[in-house]
């Protein structure tokens, strides 16, 4: 395979979209030769990796969740019911062939069958109370994460075929102990024989391989394979299909007809969404496309003739220009003060290790010389008091304290325009908004707002409004 072709991931809200993702991604009109050269990586439809696992969102239990907790012993069962009813239920939306919808539906009935069967028999082995299944309940994730990508990528390929196209259903989920290979080996073995010149392959977005999608990437696992799949095929464009435009700001807060699709930038500003949790795609996916100078692509599916965003390595903006107001509503911004810290070393370290220890998400941090705080996002509240004890723990006489606040972010591949902070701090200021931090780095391409969490919401609309709006009216005033 060489740089001719791309490889196309479809996110879940989009798949859900099941007649406009064929209108406007799958066919959109092509017709013989023009629907090859194309390789997409499927995610599950919108809710089934929610009832699989957990809601993402809300950590409603899913199948995996009821099982490992056992509170309702046989809840897991009902849940596991649910996702086939579910599954079974999309696939009679979808399907206009009966005998397709037949055909998927005990597919899925199959898959289903094949993992009650095995969490029945780790059921029965913890009730003996003498085994640790510690790795084996880890395993159950892996297995249960792989079912909605091969529904949605099974169903797609046959859906495709009833349409006279070439799909080819390429499984990447299943495996078993003796065959844990890498992601790359496992990759390059399936998609080994395929002619893309006259197939098309329909690839799940879970990896059955060394070390675990879901352990490793959690629920980015997806733009992993995706990744992966477009440097090990030498892609000639990434492309990821999602159900907005990379916008300059959350049309839900600043308005539809103010916010602008950001239409160029690249692997820096992508790294910084990634970090502030918005997906335009994950920090480790991005890495491998960076390096192997392959450029992504950010479509809308909703809206077919629209080119999206283009993010690129080395594109800096032609003059210097906030490209999106971004942020989080909610962090913790856990604080350590010790007069002794002052000329010493090994606190930052040792902070580091305790906030590791406990899975938190560093989103930011700053320090002075006797004060390091850290910004931390999806923190609850019983792991932010375990981390406040272990830090008093090794240190009596330090001041830890954790406050609520909002980060708003205002990013751009270059923010070398003169007096950008100040009137960022003077719109704040005249908007009645106070603020408690401010950070700006050298490599200027983020500045972070520390405000109010109840400010989250109007700073984002004024700092979009000054440095977005207002800047783009003042060049197009100039143009003219």
């Amino acid at each position: 395979m060489n740089g001719t072709h791309s490889v196309e991931k479809i996110g879940g809200t989009s798949m859900a979209a099941t007649s406009t993702v064929f209108d406007n991604v799958l066919v959109a009109g092509r017709e013989g030769a023009d629907l090859y050269n194309r390789i997409f990586v499927v995610s599950a439809y919108a809710g089934m990796t929610d009832l699989l696992l957990e809601h993402k969102k809300s950590g409603q239990p899913g199948v995996h969740a009821h099982f490992i907790r056992n509170e309702v012993p046989g809840a897991w069962r009902s849940a596991l019911a649910d996702v086939m009813g579910a599954m079974w239920a999309r696939n009679a939306e979808m399907f206009a062939r009966a005998e397709s919808c037949e055909e998927a539906d005990a597919f899925v009935a199959k898959r289903i069958a094949a993992l009650e069967t095995c969490l029945d028999d780790l059921d029965r082995l913890r009730a003996h109370g003498r085994f640790c299944l510690k790795e084996q309940m880890t395993t159950v994730r892996e297995m249960l994460a792989g079912l909605g990508e091969a529904h949605s990528a099974h169903s797609t390929a046959l859906m495709l075929r009833d349409r006279g196209v070439n799909a080819v259903f390429i499984d990447l989920t299943l495996w078993n102990h003796e065959d844990m290979r890498s992601l790359d080996a496992r990759i390059e073995e399936a998609l080994g024989t395929i002619d893309l010149a006259t197939q098309m392959p329909i690839v799940t977005g879970y990896a059955g391989c060394e070390g675990g999608m879901v352990r490793r990437y959690a629920r980015g696992y997806s733009e992993m394979t995706f990744s992966r799949i477009a440097v090990l095929t030498q892609a000639r464009e990434a492309i990821i299909h999602k159900e907005f435009h990379l916008s300059s700001a959350d049309p839900r807060l600043v308005g539809e007809a103010v916010a602008r699709k950001i239409g160029r930038t690249n692997y820096d500003v992508a790294d910084q969404l990634a970090n502030l949790g918005m997906e335009a795609i994950h920090p480790r996916a991005g890495r491998g496309l960076r390096q192997s100078n392959i450029p992504l692509r950010v479509r809308n599916t909703f809206d077919r003739h629209d080119g999206g965003t283009l993010i690129c390595g080395d594109y800096v903006s032609e003059a210097p220009r906030v490209e999106i107001v971004t942020g989080l509503s909610s962090v913790q911004a856990l604080q350590v003060f010790e007069q002794d810290m002052v000329g010493e070393k090994g606190y930052d370290a040792a902070i580091l290790d305790t906030l590791t220890r406990h899975c938190a998400w560093i989103v930011s941090k700053s320090s002075n010389a006797n004060t390091i705080t850290h910004y931390l996002s999806g923190t609850d509240t019983a792991q932010m008091a375990a981390i406040v004890a272990d830090i008093e723990a090794k240190w009596p006489g330090a001041a830890v304290t954790v406050q609520p606040v909002a980060m708003v972010s205002v990013i751009g591949s270059d923010l070398g325009e003169p007096g950008l902070v100040p009137r960022a701090l003077m719109a704040l200021a005249e908007a009645g908004i106070g603020m408690i931090a401010m950070q700006h780095q050298i490599r200027n391409v983020d500045v972070q707002f520390i405000v109010g969490v109840e400010d989250f919401d109007p700073a984002v609309r004024v700092l979009h409004k000054v440095l977005v709006a207002g800047a783009t009216a003042s060049q197009e005033r100039a143009a003219a």
